[in-house]
């Protein structure tokens, strides 16, 4: 199925965000409502060295595609080495990173970087389709900083190399996650191509989802930061979207056994040590806002046990007066 046949069924797609959009949470988002989820990003150089966790990342299933692994770099030839060993697995298809801001990947010309030179950004995307045996999207950002917009242009470029969808974050690399996204950009650089255009930031709720779609006619829509603690954020969105109505928030009972679903899943996944400490960050963004969850991030960061850690999360949610409690994101 084509990525364009993909996002005309169900538009939402799960962003690549780096720790977080492992396996066990891209099932969850896939079960929530995602229409295409995307890897976290992957290191090329990792890739062709045969890095164990690295190749570990790259686990995947059935009920999760169709599924997108994303990879960065920034030469042509390890790009498209990469590629190829992606695209020997199960996935549906490959993105490349051109919008990452984080100082250690534009170090290796990665990322970001690729948006002050344009021909070598051509040069890698041209390289990743010709190696890859499953189609090739883009993730950019609109440019360097206010005076270096490049997002049309380059999109242009990649339409023209044989990219199959381009997602365009409307904001700078100098703006990082700060300021507003400029949506006026997203539509710009979807009049500006025939290939399938995905919308990313600033998308908060079910209603953001929408706005986007109507306001810059992208035809997905990409979230991030927002599925943080929050994977309920693809039924509600897509509820909307279809019903015109967003469903009630999740209940304790479902957070509950959601949070206890998703470290279950990702002790099996990296095993006990490494598990519990990654479901740290997930475990307080998932009680974020409920009555005593301060004081229960603060026991829960300490413990390395997750048989612990699961009576903590049961203790906690039997200690929640239910009668008083009313749900807001």
């Amino acid at each position: 199925m084509s990525i364009s046949e993909i996002l005309k069924q169900n538009p939402l797609v799960l962003a690549p965000m780096a720790g977080i959009t492992d396996f066990p949470f891209r099932l969850l988002c896939k079960e929530m409502g995602a229409g295409l989820v995307y890897s976290e990003m992957l290191s090329v150089e990792a890739l062709i060295r045969d890095h164990k966790r690295t190749k570990g990342m790259l686990l995947t299933d059935p009920a999760e595609r169709p599924v997108v692994f994303q990879i960065f770099g920034g030469k042509p030839g390890t790009m498209a080495e990469a590629a190829g060993i992606v695209s020997e697995g199960e996935v549906d298809f490959i993105d490349i990173n051109m919008g990452c801001p984080v100082p250690k990947v534009l170090k290796s010309g990665a990322g970001s970087a690729l948006l002050r030179d344009l021909p070598l950004a051509k040069e890698i995307m041209s390289a990743v389709v010709k190696a890859s045996k499953v189609p090739v999207t883009v993730k950019i950002r609109l440019g360097w900083d206010a005076k270096s917009v490049v997002a049309v242009d380059l999109a242009k470029t990649a339409e023209e190399v044989g990219i199959a969808a381009v997602t365009v974050h409307g904001r700078t690399k100098v703006q990082g996650f700060t300021g507003h996204a400029d949506w006026s950009m997203i539509k710009a650089v979807k009049d500006a191509v025939r290939i399938p255009v995905i919308g990313n930031g600033d998308v908060h709720s079910a209603r953001d989802a929408k706005r986007m779609i109507d306001e810059t006619g992208c035809d997905g829509v990409m979230i991030g930061r927002a599925i943080q603690g929050n994977p309920w954020i693809f039924r509600e969105a897509r509820q909307y979207l279809e019903a015109g109505m967003v469903p009630s928030h999740p209940s304790l009972e479902e957070r509950e056994a959601v949070m206890l679903r998703h470290l279950k899943d990702m002790v099996k996944l990296i095993g006990e040590n490494i598990g519990v400490r990654e479901m740290r960050k997930h475990l307080c963004w998932y009680t974020k806002g409920l009555p005593g969850g301060a004081e229960f991030r603060e026991r829960v960061n300490r413990l390395d046990d997750a048989t612990e850690v699961k009576q903590e999360i049961g203790a906690y949610f039997e200690s929640i007066d239910r009668s008083a409690i009313a749900l807001h994101r």
